[in-house]
């Protein structure tokens, strides 16, 4: 007998549709994936902000503080960096139940573990935001430092540098961030929410 069949789901009185009504707005990933340097955080700390001060419940996972905690056992293989998004995946499915929005900023360097993650939920819950910004820019900025050291070799499997990163096909938006300024994406953002009425009835005043 395998241990699946010990494992049984439970369902519960509270529903997800309840929790979003307490919270009196729809709940949804705004999902950051671009190179490193490219803004994921920087915008996504500025989108939160906004959205805080309108009474959106929010949540933000970052790829740098999860690894910290949830995800110190894994490292940046391939295999690492798959199993990286899809914990956060579980987590962050776990938050749209809750009737929290969740911004999540991760380089998640594959469309098929960022596409695995938009099936977890339902349509429209998935937001897939491209922080779009050319390597070059990326590398210019090196906030972190971290393209330096994998020019030299002192970081290996470096996403942009050892390693690939996969481009969205579709995503619902893209922010291009070396040719506007971080709030003029904040607003990008912040008006497709409002136009395709994930926020409900809340005055998001843009």
């Amino acid at each position: 007998m395998g241990q699946d069949e010990y494992i049984h789901h439970h369902s519960f009185s509270i529903t997800k549709e309840h929790r979003q009504a307490l919270h009196g707005h729809k709940s949804f990933i705004l999902w950051f994936t671009g190179l490193s340097g490219s803004g994921k955080s920087t915008i996504a700390n500025m989108v939160e902000g906004r959205l805080h001060e309108k009474g959106i419940s929010t949540y933000i996972l970052d790829g740098d503080n999860l690894r910290n905690g949830l995800n110190e056992d894994l490292g940046f293989s391939s295999e690492d960096r798959k199993e990286n998004i899809r914990r956060i995946g579980e987590v962050a499915k776990i938050f749209i139940d809750s009737g929290i929005v969740v911004l999540a900023t991760f380089i998640s360097p594959y469309i098929s573990d960022r596409e695995d993650v938009r099936k977890k939920v339902q349509q429209g819950e998935f937001l897939e935001i491209y922080v779009k910004c050319p390597l070059e820019a990326c590398e210019k900025r090196d906030p972190k430092g971290l393209y330096k050291k994998a020019r030299i070799g002192e970081i290996t499997q470096f996403t942009g540098i050892s390693a690939p990163y996969e481009e969205p096909v579709n995503p619902e938006i893209i922010i291009e961030t070396s040719q506007y300024s971080i709030e003029e994406c904040v607003r990008q953002i912040m008006n497709f929410l409002k136009d395709n009425g994930h926020l409900g009835d809340v005055n998001i005043g843009v």
